[in-house]
Parts: structure tokens; C-alpha cells; sequence
């Protein structure tokens, strides 16, 4: 299982949780798994056709999803797959 963590808007959608143990081999696996266990924070998550939504981010062991292979990046037993709201600002 890898370990889900999920920011502090998503957790009333994952029954108070901040952190879910879910199974799957890629980032795609573990975000529909995690999204049939908990629709909430699916739907916040990924778009109507299954794509990432575009201020999310999704980290798997510190590295960006985005700089690897996407909603294809494997995920092993014991990673961390990190989802994260896109900050966005300037001054």
C-alpha cells in the first residue's frame, strides 16, 4: 500500500483523515482507488474525464508528477504520494 496525503481542505471528505493507505501500481490506480473509497475528494482531485484538476498538485516521494510520467508514474509498496492545492500568488 502506499500512503495518500491529503491536504487540510480534503480531509472532511476522507471521514477526517490526512492520511489514506490505498493500493496501486500507478498514480492514476491510487487516485480512482482513493476516489471510489472516498468521492469527495476524487471529484476535488480529477476532472469528469479522469484528468489531474489543474490546481492540484500530486507529488510521489517529493517528486512532481508533472516532471515524471504524469497519472502513469508508478507507485510501489510503501511510497508517499503527496496531493497538494497549486499556490499561486506575487507581490
Amino acid at each position: 500500500m502506499a500512503t495518500v496525503h491529503l491536504p487540510a481542505a480534503l480531509k472532511d471528505y476522507a471521514a477526517g483523515n490526512r492520511r489514506v493507505d490505498v493500493a496501486g501500481g500507478t498514480v492514476e490506480v491510487v487516485l480512482s482507488a482513493l476516489g471510489q473509497a472516498h468521492p469527495g475528494v476524487g471529484q476535488r482531485v480529477l476532472d469528469e474525464r479522469g484528468a489531474l484538476r489543474p490546481h492540484v498538485n500530486v507529488f510521489v516521494n517529493g517528486e512532481s508528477i508533472r516532471y515524471l510520467a504524469g497519472l502513469a508514474t508508478p507507485v510501489a509498496e510503501r511510497d508517499e504520494v503527496w496531493i497538494l492545492p497549486a499556490v499561486s500568488g506575487g507581490g
